[in-house]
């Protein structure tokens, strides 16, 4: 068996309800080392912070062969597994969904996140059969490549406000059968919300944390198996540059960089 197969394996088998796999999501080489050498089991990529590093928007913006030459750099830096947040797929079809998740796969990835946003006017969800289709593209790419890709697929109902507890476990089942591994539901903290959707969802379930919500050790105690940090990682860290800024342009001081991480052993780390 190839590592990229051991690999992808590791990962699927580390998605347990009770003991969850915690994602400190990284978005370039330097970020993913960085999480790997404090520890993390797997390393998973933040679109969003993949996007503004490469000097786009969040939102299907990125073109698809700039978003998966990154995923290779990050693939390539740590020897981890790594999953790859793909937004909608960067493609307007199924076929070319598709596409995407065999280029990513190439690139080293062994999972991905398929979210069911709908960018534009219009409703802020993608019709369920069109999702169902966009998953089945991704769990066909990976099949014909062999490799066992754990699909995430995030439901937006909660975060956009489109939707309650039925209209996710409905979609989360539909996702399911076409192919998805486990649940993503960003925009949930609410206890007894996640609890009934890790009752009612069966598969692993995914939830999106940050300051105000549930401890890793609550939301084990809860089912949940697997945490994301999502772009809050990214959105910190670019707030350090901007309190350089004002504070150097403003009181000529330079505190916001007394916890820098220290030089030489960022450098080390990259060698």
């Amino acid at each position: 068996m190839s590592e990229h197969h051991t690999r992808a394996e590791l990962f699927r088998s580390q998605h347990t309800a009770g003991s969850p796999l915690v994602l400190v999501n990284a978005w370039d080489a330097a970020s993913a080392r960085i999480v790997a050498a404090a520890g993390v089991r797997a390393v998973a990529t933040t679109s969003a912070g993949v996007a503004w590093s490469l000097g786009a928007s969040d939102g299907d913006v990125l073109g698809r062969d700039v978003a998966v030459e990154l995923i290779g750099r990050i693939t390539a830096a740590v020897s981890l597994p790594v999953t790859a947040d793909i937004e909608s797929g960067y493609g307007a079809t199924p076929a070319e969904v598709g596409v995407t998740a065999r280029a990513v796969i190439d690139a080293g990835a062994v999972g991905v996140n398929v979210e069911d946003a709908r960018r534009g006017a219009g409703p802020p969800l993608r019709d369920v059969p069109d999702q169902c289709a966009r998953i089945g593209a991704v769990r066909g790419a990976a099949d014909a490549a062999g490799l066992a890709l754990f699909v995430n697929a995030r439901i937006d109902t909660f975060l956009s406000g489109a939707g309650d507890v039925d209209e996710t476990v409905a979609r989360a089942r539909a996702y399911l059968a076409a192919g998805a591994d486990g649940i993503f539901v960003p925009g949930v903290v609410d206890p007894v919300t996640i609890r009934v959707l890790v009752q009612a969802v069966p598969a692993p379930l995914n939830v999106l944390a940050g300051p105000g919500a549930p401890t890793v050790d609550e939301l084990a105690r809860l089912g949940v198996a697997r945490v994301s940090l999502g772009s809050s990682v990214a959105e910190a860290a670019y707030a350090v540059a901007r309190r350089a800024a004002d504070e150097a342009l403003g009181a000529g001081t330079y505190g916001a960089l007394a916890d820098a991480l220290d030089y030489g052993r960022l450098n080390e780390l990259m060698r």
